[in-house]
């Protein structure tokens, strides 16, 4: 029903105006429907690569080093 009652307004209107609708449309499934990063599952492709050193440093030495290195 709302999507009759949208066309039958949108055609109402000069074509010039159906243009915004649209550009607006797009700007709203960009916003709304396109996944952002945050959205996006964590990948763990590094899980692991960095074992070797497990018993050399503790989670917390680890965050200090990266910090140091980056």
């Amino acid at each position: 029903m709302m999507a009759k009652e949208l066309l039958k307004r949108i055609e109402k209107l000069p074509l010039d105006l159906q243009k915004e609708v649209l550009d607006y449309l797009e700007f709203l499934e960009k916003k709304y429907l396109t996944p952002t990063n945050k959205e996006k599952d964590f990948e763990f492709r590094w899980e692991g690569c960095l074992k070797h050193i497990k018993e050399k440093y503790s989670s917390v030495e680890l965050q200090h080093k990266a910090l140091e290195w980056w």
